[in-house]
């Protein structure tokens, strides 16, 4: 089995899927709610495996496009856990947990796709020249 590189990007990402996982069977099991929790749970896991994605990269463009869609999905997901909150689904105290997770995940991403779109243009001007 090939190790994941370091990355506390996809440690954190990692970490909120699978609370994403437990989230979705609570609220299927305890709150017969079936249709926001699977948005939820398709959304939230699709962020770590899109950085995955990224940290196996053919090029930096390809790695910048994993991470741009990792950045969409975690997006999505702070939607979902909104209106699972507004629709009390989810207690304020576990909506806000969430939130903050998915947010200093958002924060993250959005850092590498900066830093990755400057080295990009770093490279094709000295490749220019």
């Amino acid at each position: 089995m090939r190790s994941t590189p370091k990355s506390v990007t996809y440690d954190k990402s990692f970490a909120f899927a699978v609370r994403v996982v437990k989230a979705y069977k609570w609220l299927c099991e305890s709150q017969k709610e079936y249709v926001l929790s699977r948005q939820l749970l398709r959304s939230g896991t699709s962020i770590g495996a899109n950085i995955k994605e990224g940290l196996y990269a053919q090029s930096k463009k390809d790695f910048i496009t994993k991470l741009t869609i990792a950045l969409k999905e975690a997006a999505e997901s702070e939607y979902w856990i909104e209106l699972l909150s507004a629709g009390q689904y989810l207690d304020k105290k576990t909506a806000a947990s969430m939130l903050e997770d998915i947010s200093e995940i958002m924060k993250l991403l959005t850092a590498s796709v900066k830093t990755a779109k400057a080295g990009l243009k770093d490279q094709c001007i000295v490749d220019s020249a």
